[in-house]
């Protein structure tokens, strides 16, 4: 199971957990279980965040595989001008 450390404004979505485990083979399916297991992160995701998996942060990174041993961080998405 992928360790996904849940990030500022989106942990109380998780009901405080910092750190969440999840089954997935990419990314695209990790924020579906994500969206399933807390559905309070549903909205969150759908207005976009930024996700890092081993240290690389991936913007539209949908179809990056996870290792079952990847630490992935789940960011609000970052907006600037």
């Amino acid at each position: 199971m992928a360790k996904v450390i849940v990030w500022g404004s989106l942990k109380p979505h998780t009901g405080g957990k910092t750190t969440v485990e999840i089954e997935a083979r990419n990314v695209q399916e990790l924020l579906a279980r994500l969206g399933e297991t807390y559905p309070g992160l549903q909205n969150q995701i759908k207005r976009g965040v930024s996700v890092s998996i081993d240290g690389l942060i991936y913007r539209e990174g949908w179809l990056e595989p996870l290792k079952p041993d990847s630490e992935v961080f789940l960011l609000p998405r970052m907006q600037g001008g």
